[in-house]
């Protein structure tokens, strides 16, 4: 059985860095040949390392240290007056779980998100073959939690994977054309309550990265905890 101690690591080339312009990056990748399981991915998720696929990595850069894990103790949360308007705001919202899958409805709402939201990003121009290697592969426990509003449109699509004491927040995406319910956040929100019915601990957020705007959102969850040389300590 793979352990923390006999898993093997490798770290790629410089590349072009996702956050930051003008930087370069370098990913940590643990062996993709390797069987790793609910225990070892957990441990894993609390040294920083994130879930794309089938892929598990950290960030490794030399010269910068920009991109800073971050999680919610979901016992400990509460939300502002703005959140607790956004979940008002979606009361009529249902959610459906199910494992992951490709489906037309599905990736028609990630292909439009992607397109209008993030067609500066990496991920742009979204596939097919993207989306399933990126989302619906994975060996860990992964499901699709797919928001829906009253007429049964499917709206946003928030991915989890299940750790030991938490959940992790893999990714989400929305409908671009329904701002005013701030889909993103709702996801979070609702995520947090689902963290707390299993009860488990934490939300992980992934990367908070300084300079980066499409991250400042996750500053909005308080409280709010980072890794810090391999501990959790308050942010």
């Amino acid at each position: 059985m793979t352990t923390l101690y006999t898993l093997k690591f490798f770290v790629t080339p410089e590349h072009e860095c996702s956050y930051l312009d003008g930087q370069q990056a370098q990913t940590l990748f643990a062996d993709p040949q390797a069987k790793i399981d609910l225990n070892l991915y957990s441990q894993l998720s609390d040294l920083g390392f994130r879930r794309s696929g089938t892929h598990i990595y950290r960030p490794n850069c030399q010269q910068c240290n920009a991109c800073v894990s971050v999680r919610i103790p979901v016992d400990r949360f509460l939300p502002s007056r703005s959140q607790k308007r956004i979940l008002r705001r979606n009361a009529d919202l249902h959610v459906e779980t199910i494992e992951p899958i490709q489906s037309d409805e599905i990736y028609s709402l990630y292909e439009r998100y992607i397109s209008l939201r993030h067609a500066d990003g990496d991920m742009y121009p979204p596939t097919t073959e993207q989306f399933e290697s990126f989302l619906v592969n994975s060996s860990q426990q992964t499901l699709f939690h797919l928001v829906r509003d009253s007429q049964d449109t499917l709206i946003g699509v928030a991915v989890t994977d299940r750790l030991n004491e938490g959940l992790s927040a893999v990714y989400t995406f929305f409908d671009p054309d329904q701002d005013r319910r701030s889909l993103g956040a709702f996801s979070i929100l609702w995520e947090i309550e689902l963290t707390r019915s299993l009860g488990l601990h934490y939300l992980y957020l992934g990367y908070w990265v300084n300079g980066c705007r499409k991250m400042n959102y996750k500053t909005q969850y308080y409280p709010l905890e980072r890794l810090d040389e391999n501990q959790w300590v308050s942010f």
